[in-house]
């Protein structure tokens, strides 16, 4: 196999492997990796509206929609209606979900090192550099799929 053909699955694998290892670190806290990195996008500031939110975290709007429901049960972030727009809802945490986000942050941190000590420092920037270039190229324009009997198809392969 081609450097090229061994990207994405590596790409995939260092996911997977960050997210398992998220998942099984914050289940005692009662998070999910997903959850926290929710909670994370929220910690950087006020309140943002939940289409803001879903995309700052590189998500659709109705998986954070659900996620925002099972934390705002748990008291850990609030609701309400947007000051301007009211279709819209703004998101924050609440004291409950500050403190939360920095026991997690916390309980990561072993997961952290294990990344930057497995590379050099010049390497972690460039590794950022070239991971946001790659989303960026992939988020650049709209996914168009067609069913076939192989496998969706991007409307640009065609």
């Amino acid at each position: 196999m081609t450097e090229k053909s061994e990207l994405p699955m590596a790409m995939r694998a260092a996911y997977l492997a960050l997210h398992r290892q998220s998942d099984a670190r914050f289940a005692k806290y009662g998070v999910t990796a997903d959850q926290f990195v929710l909670l994370a996008t929220l910690s950087r500031g006020n309140a943002i509206t939940q289409r803001e939110l879903a995309s700052r975290m590189s998500s659709d709007a109705s998986t954070v929609r659900a996620m925002l429901v099972l934390l705002e049960k748990q008291g850990l972030v609030k609701r309400e209606s947007h000051p301007s727009d009211s279709r819209a809802r703004t998101v924050e945490l609440t004291a409950s979900g500050r403190r939360k986000f920095n026991q997690l942050w916390k309980a990561g941190e072993s997961i952290r090192a294990k990344i930057f000590t497995s590379l050099e420092p010049n390497e972690i920037e460039t590794l950022v550099r070239l991971l946001n270039r790659v989303t960026e190229s992939l988020t650049s324009e709209p996914l168009t799929t067609s069913v076939s009997s192989d496998r969706p198809t991007l409307e640009h392969e065609t």
